[in-house]
């Protein structure tokens, strides 16, 4: 049995998992940028004690205005008429650190071992701590109760430690594979017209899960348009290329290899600009909690937004530092910066942010002391 069996196999039954957006944990911002760049519509249906629970230190920075209308600015899941089994996506994209899942796997399975030998060997285990460690004997059976304790105790500790593991390793590989590919269809979605859209750009394209479920759509609605894919790797763009021809969207696909910081594209160029799970990596060298990192974060998405055309739809989905993200596109200026709700991925909160680029004959009609925007970090 090959290894991309045994792993769809240990797997499957997470094809069972939902993404946290219930309403218990639903927590929806919309930014709407038509009467003001500070206009903020918030709902939430957490209790304000637990809001600052979830990190969302973002929405206690900016200013709620009272006189706004509370209205459901959703990002909706796309109702999607070609769901694909797991097996399908995982044969045609296989998956990127496929090392992190076999080591979660191998210290799972590890910790299981050892939690069923606390249970077979018990008595013999109290034993042996309750000589090894000098505890008091209470008990002729089976060592001191302080043995008995200690026994049980870290007994409980390996199996909760086999299934957080289990779980760990479970979520990694949904959110490579099922939920990957889901994503990339709602962020298809956020764009509402694709057929007249041009050109399109996919940064950080990796295995092509997103880059061709934006040819895919190209292809739907009879587009001439096209996609390119920009990694950091060239051998990751000739295997994207691959993957292109194998879901029949090849005519549609370019890749090429370069720096994401400064991308190789002249300005407002793309009609469409999208990235899934990628910005977070970008200055990682320096530290994903640092101010150097931070700073190549917002390098990224002031190229993003330099590239976009005027009136252009950008579209991130990231982890952990969405607030970071709307921030910046506030500075910039940004239109209908739209966040959706709360996804877990790779056990941590993700997000998708959409925002629009002003159209080019507002920013050029600047008033006396107004400043022109320079979209370049």
């Amino acid at each position: 049995m090959s290894i991309d069996s045994v792993v769809v196999t240990i797997f499957a039954v997470f094809g069972q998992a939902k993404t946290e957006t219930g309403s218990g944990s639903q927590i929806l911002f919309a930014i709407a940028s038509g009467s003001g760049a500070d206009d903020v519509l918030l709902e939430s249906k957490i209790p304000p004690p637990l809001f600052s629970c979830f990190g969302f230190n973002l929405a206690m920075s900016l200013t709620i205005k009272p006189h706004l209308h509370h209205q459901n600015h959703r990002m909706h899941k796309p109702k999607s008429t070609n769901s694909r089994d797991w097996t399908q996506i995982y044969t045609v994209y296989g998956m990127e650190q496929w090392q992190t899942l076999l080591f979660l796997v191998f210290q799972a399975t590890i910790f299981s071992i050892m939690s069923v030998l606390f249970l077979l060997y018990f008595q013999p285990i109290c034993q042996f701590l309750d000589t090894f460690f000098l505890f008091t004997a209470t008990s002729s059976t089976g060592g001191g109760s302080a043995a008995r304790f200690a026994a049980g105790f870290f007994g409980c500790v390996t199996a909760l430690s086999a299934v957080c593991l289990f779980f760990a390793a479970g979520n990694f590989f949904y959110s490579s594979v099922g939920l990957r590919y889901e994503m990339a269809q709602r962020i298809v979605s956020c764009v509402n017209d694709w057929s007249n859209v041009k050109v399109a750009l996919d940064i950080g394209c990796g295995r092509g899960i997103l880059l061709n479920a934006v040819a895919t759509q190209l292809k739907k609605t009879g587009s001439s348009g096209r996609v390119v894919g920009l990694d950091r790797s060239k051998g990751t763009t000739l295997s994207t290329l691959r993957t292109a021809n194998v879901e029949g969207v090849g005519e549609y696909v370019t890749c090429r290899e370069g720096d994401v910081r400064s991308l190789p594209f002249g300005d407002n160029y793309f009609d469409v600009v999208v990235s899934a799970t990628f910005v977070h990596t970008v200055g990682k060298e320096y530290g994903h909690r640092t101010v150097e990192a931070a700073a190549e974060r917002m390098r990224v998405l002031g190229e993003m937004v330099r590239v976009l055309k005027p009136g252009g739809v950008g579209v991130v989905w990231d982890l952990v530092h969405v607030p970071e993200y709307v921030r910046r596109l506030q500075e910039l200026k940004m239109e209908d910066i739209m966040v959706s709700e709360r996804v877990t991925a790779f056990m941590v909160s993700s997000h998708i942010v959409s925002f629009r680029k002003p159209d080019q004959h507002i920013l050029g009609l600047l008033g006396p002391g107004e400043v022109r925007l320079d979209w370049r970090c």
